[in-house]
């Protein structure tokens, strides 16, 4: 089962993308150059959209960060290890000069909540703030 995760083009990126190209905004996809691979860079902005799942980046409060019951400390340490490659990768574009999004899976399950997401990281991208995070805890 595990093979079968994707890191690139997940259903939540994805939805995300062509909400965002709806509305209007052009952007690039996975940039090898940049730390961590960001989903979306937006160049113009000199920002960057990270697409981050509840599960594998443990969203605090969110009901889909749950944890495995076989084989705890395997996954303590995984999740541990994600969400501190997340904070150095997030810490390296930051000193870089690029802004960085987090727009979370569980705010991008209902087509109007991605419609929200969409329009609040356009927001984003128009105003000064170096970091972004959209996310809901009203996960039904």
């Amino acid at each position: 089962m595990m093979r079968n995760i994707r890191g690139t083009n997940t259903a939540p990126e994805i939805r995300l993308r062509r909400a965002l190209h709806r509305i209007g905004l052009r952007f690039r996809l996975h940039s090898k150059e940049l730390p961590g691979k960001p989903d979306i860079v937006f160049p113009k902005y000199r920002a960057v959209v990270f697409t981050h799942g509840c599960f594998w980046h443990r969203h605090d409060g969110c009901r889909f960060a749950t944890s495995p019951k076989t084989r705890p400390d395997f996954w303590e340490k995984k999740f541990a290890s994600n969400v501190e490659r997340d904070v150095k990768v997030q810490e390296t574009l930051l000193r870089e000069g690029w802004r960085v999004g987090v727009v979370w899976e569980c705010s991008l399950r209902k087509s109007e909540d991605v419609n929200e997401a969409a329009l609040e990281v356009a927001n984003w991208l128009n105003d000064a703030t170096a970091i972004f995070e959209f996310g809901s805890f009203d996960n039904k």
